[in-house]
């Protein structure tokens, strides 16, 4: 029977060209799931057939695990100090092996063993057409849909398959079985049963991909393709960069009469391409990213990472867009959160945030209205602005003369300093039942103690809407922290 084991796994080996170790570990696989059915519970069965001989050996083992993470699978497990007691230099995670009767083969055995050798055949000529297609170094897979599998397209590509999920498909596409499909390769998930290429047409990559194909400028390093953001089927911007001057970015992509476009724009069900410039000035790539609109003005915030855009009445709903698509896919495209806003919004934000200004110099530098003003007219927003900027700059402005700017530096880092002495006895007051509380990220307990928050019961009695316009949190963080502060209110009862 030895002999003959061994004749089937050369005749298997050669036959379906794959390893004969291949071969023997799916016959190793079949006995040992044999062998465990002699067993109650779950036991863990290792066979050990030798190549030369055919003769085989089986093993029952016990994994050697932490003595306090205690047995998990007790038919499986042992813990460290008794499996020491047998074998005293044995580690974590190795393994205590016990001979037992090995089972013969027979003809039900053979025929199991059979079964199990073909599937693992098939298991690695799968994993070896996968990694000959994946060799190629192809992003973008070619196929045709061979069916659908739980509101997935099974798409094949020769003998391999790949599988497109719904959630990356192209909304009001409609595939039938063996239509020509076209999507980038995003992953590959050998766990998947059939198709473990994961596909998308949704994804940002696959518009890139299909430029580079249409545009032999990217792959020659011409152009780059700086961003992409889409709205599948619908509308995408796609940002381009020219790395030699004689080559206009946008005009290339568009292609004559729109031929490099139009390929991508119909191999994607109609979506329409934006193409804009990047820049490294951020203002001037949003504005290129709100085209058509025409923009006004435009105030960068820095520390926010977000800009107020000011456009007209008749640019209003164009750089909105339908829905707030051309806004939504410019910030994607940017990476900027960007405000849209008329004139008449931009002027009252303005006069607000002038306000607080000039109240807080005033009160703070003890300053009149006509200082205050002439520091914010030069664009100082903050005390830090006062105290710290070069003191170049502040002798620049023609009001002010060498001891009024030195006064005025002196008094924004006392008000500093008096402000952070006031915070830090602020964030002491903050009682230890809230500062323990599981969850709560210590750098929000300043913000908390600025806004009155200083005990447990402080923040339970918060509305969700209030703690996150105190922390910034979103909405669910918000609401898990509440309800974390809340507990102990019903704590003891059923």
């Amino acid at each position: 029977m030895n002999r003959e084991m061994l004749m089937l796994v050369d005749a298997i080996s050669r036959e379906k060209n794959v390893e004969r170790d291949v071969v023997f570990g799916a016959v190793e696989s079949a006995l040992a799931q044999a062998t465990k059915k002699l067993y109650p519970g779950e036991v863990d069965i290792r066979v050990a057939i030798d190549r030369e001989s055919g003769d085989y050996e089986t093993f029952r083992r016990w994994h050697v695990v932490p003595d306090e993470a205690g047995l998990q699978m007790p038919d499986q497990e042992i813990l460290l100090f008794e499996a020491k007691e047998e074998m005293p230099d044995i580690e974590i995670d190795e393994y205590i092996e016990e001979s037992v009767e090995s089972m013969p083969i027979g003809r039900i055995g053979a025929m199991a063993a059979k079964q199990v050798i073909l599937q693992k055949i098939r298991d690695a000529e799968r994993e070896m057409l996968l990694n000959d297609f994946m060799s190629r170094g192809e992003k973008i897979f070619t196929g045709t849909v061979k069916r659908l599998d739980k509101g997935d397209i099974i798409v094949e590509a020769g003998r391999v398959e790949g599988r497109l999920r719904r959630s990356e498909m192209i909304a009001k596409e409609n595939l039938r079985n063996g239509d020509r499909v076209r999507a980038m390769i995003m992953e590959v998930d050998l766990t998947l049963r059939g198709a473990p290429i994961i596909l998308s047409r949704a994804a940002p990559e696959f518009m890139i991909e299909l430029f580079r194909q249409e545009v032999p400028e990217i792959e020659q390093g011409l152009l780059e393709i700086k961003s992409c953001a889409r709205d599948p089927g619908s509308r995408a911007k796609i940002a381009v960069l020219s790395h030699d001057k004689r080559v206009d970015p946008i005009g290339t992509c568009v292609g004559v009469r729109g031929t490099r476009v139009n390929a991508v724009t119909n191999e994607l069900a109609g979506e329409r391409v934006d193409i804009v410039l990047w820049s490294e000035d951020p203002a001037q790539f949003v504005i290129g990213a709100l085209a058509p609109a025409n923009v006004t003005s435009i105030v960068v915030d820095e520390e926010k990472h977000a800009m107020d855009v000011v456009v007209d009445e008749e640019n209003l709903a164009i750089a909105i867009g339908r829905g707030g698509q051309n806004v939504r896919l410019a910030s994607d495209l940017t990476g900027w959160k960007i405000n849209i806003m008329d004139a008449n919004e931009s002027a009252q934000k303005q006069a607000t945030e002038t306000d607080a200004s000039r109240k807080l110099f005033m009160e703070k530098l003890d300053v009149d209205e006509e200082i205050a003003d002439i520091l914010i007219s030069e664009g100082f927003t903050s005390l830090e602005e006062v105290a710290y900027v070069p003191i170049s700059e502040m002798l620049e402005i023609e009001a002010f003369d060498e001891d009024t700017v030195n006064e005025l530096r002196s008094r924004a880092k006392d008000a500093l300093l008096t402000l952070e002495i006031a915070r830090e006895e602020n964030v002491e007051s903050v009682s230890q039942d809230l500062r323990d509380l599981a969850g709560l990220d210590p750098a929000l307990i300043p913000k908390l103690a600025e806004a009155g928050v200083h005990t447990r019961d402080d923040l339970a009695d918060l509305a969700v809407d209030e703690l996150t316009e105190i922390t910034g949190q979103s909405a669910d963080d918000a609401k898990n922290l509440i309800l974390k502060a809340r507990e102990h209110w019903f704590a003891g009862q059923e």
